[in-house]
């Protein structure tokens, strides 16, 4: 603990910070903060992109530094790629707030796919239960959507596009 500031402290000032392209989530629900500690007297602050190529990591790491530092906190983020990051790392709760926010989570989580598999990794179902009527009629329009996480779709019954995102 520095500047009588604990660790659990710190989480709850990131929750401030949303997923610049999911901004129903913050970071932390996101699974994207791997890890807050200290070394000697420095606060370093792990992340994990939900891409390695995402490009929303400059904007949250700005962000994150920024809500620290009006708490007068000073901290290093530290970009980690490995492991990588996976749906997996999302729960219920949040889950449920992405199709709150009219985004179709992901269908299955990735611990089920073939991990020896690279091209089935990122495997997009063919019908994703719509977050708006939950209805499983549907189609996928793109597989690319608003951002490279998410793929596009159309619901058949109420005739709403939405965007499901992608297991990873």
């Amino acid at each position: 603990m520095v500047n009588n500031i604990s660790i659990e402290e710190i989480y709850k000032i990131i929750e401030q910070v949303s997923d610049p392209e999911i901004p129903a989530l913050n970071v932390i629900e996101m699974g994207m903060v791997r890890e807050v500690f200290f070394e000697d007297e420095t606060l370093k602050v792990v992340i994990t992109p939900t891409y390695s190529g995402c490009p929303a990591m400059n904007q949250i790491t700005c962000d994150v530094q920024k809500v620290l530092m009006n708490e007068g906190i000073e901290a290093q983020i530290i970009t980690r790629l490995s492991p990588a990051w996976t749906t997996d790392w999302m729960s219920e709760e949040t889950l449920e707030k992405l199709r709150a926010s009219g985004i179709a989570p992901p269908k299955t989580k990735v611990s089920t796919l073939d991990p020896n598999n690279l091209f089935n990794i990122i495997k997009i179902p063919s019908q994703i239960e719509c977050p708006f009527c939950s209805s499983d009629n549907t189609k996928i329009l793109s597989e690319y959507g608003s951002t490279a996480c998410k793929s596009f779709h159309y619901c058949n019954n109420c005739l709403q596009a939405f965007d499901h995102f992608k297991c990873h």
